[in-house]
């Protein structure tokens, strides 16, 4: 391990360097108020086609490029946090856009009973629209691997991100976890971080129900003690009820297209996840 390094940012990356470019821009030494020699930057990518190599050998020579085999963004972040030297991991999505305060806020905000931390997600662009997605996270208490810190060690200890969840989803949920068993978490509202608001294709977001609920499926199997699901029918009165709270939020805002993807939920994704919940 580096001694001289306090953080090494991780960034999972596939095939999309334009908002990579941007990410980097915004991390480069000089542009964040956290001295350039106190942190590192590490792009790890599962890029088939293309890969973000040539960029950032040509335009981003301080940050540190590795190719990964990953199948899945918990195994693409695991992969790039392999080669940390920092003292901490903080994570980052590659179409996300760190303030420039961030990392100093983050080093900040260490204290020694909080070896895990979240910062703030706030949306660029218009949430109010039909069929867009963001996260956003604006009082914490999500952990969204958009903008988190562990500390290296930690974060080893307990294995990292599980790579059998297939999708991006829940995954940082999960490890929210398994760290909140050995160690307070701390929000950290200064350390932001802009997500841009995407907007989604109706079919291919139907399309994606059947993964996204397999995924969860696995989620509440692993860690149905933790999530409070003390029987198969607490967990379908808690799933029936906040996708119809969705639904119905979503008609009355008129959001045509995102009620539907909420209809499909309640009549095809969540039978899906009972039938794959253990008993």
């Amino acid at each position: 391990m580096n001694s001289d390094l306090l953080f090494s940012v991780v960034i999972p990356t596939h095939q999309r360097n334009e908002s990579l470019a941007k990410c980097l821009d915004c991390l480069a030494p000089g542009v964040q108020s956290l001295p350039a020699v106190e942190y590192e930057v590490i792009v790890s990518d599962d890029g088939v086609e293309t890969t973000a190599q040539q960029m950032i050998e040509e335009s981003y020579p301080w940050v540190k490029w590795v190719a990964s085999g990953a199948k899945n963004p918990a195994e693409n972040r695991n992969n790039g946090a392999k080669y940390a030297q920092g003292e901490w991991l903080v994570f980052t999505d590659d179409d996300c856009l760190p303030e420039s305060r961030w990392l100093e806020a983050y080093a900040a905000a260490i204290t020694e009973d909080s070896l895990a931390l979240e910062g703030a997600i706030h949306p660029e662009g218009n949430l109010q629209r039909d069929l867009v997605e963001c996260p956003v996270n604006l009082t914490g208490g999500n952990f969204w691997s958009a903008n988190i810190a562990v500390q290296r060690c930690l974060f080893e200890k307990v294995g990292g991100f599980d790579a059998n969840y297939p999708l991006a989803a829940f995954e940082d949920q999960d490890l929210q976890l398994r760290l909140s068993v050995l160690t307070r978490i701390t929000f950290v509202p200064d350390a932001i971080v802009r997500h841009p608001v995407r907007i989604v294709n109706l079919k291919s977001a139907i399309l994606s129900v059947p993964k996204r609920c397999l995924a969860y499926a696995y989620h509440a199997n692993k860690n149905r003690r933790a999530l409070g699901y003390e029987s198969t029918w607490s967990f379908a009165v808690f799933q029936y009820t906040f996708h119809l709270k969705v639904f119905l939020s979503h008609l009355r805002q008129g959001a045509i297209g995102s009620a539907l993807i909420s209809l499909v939920m309640l009549t095809f994704g969540v039978p899906l996840v009972m039938v794959n919940l253990e008993k």
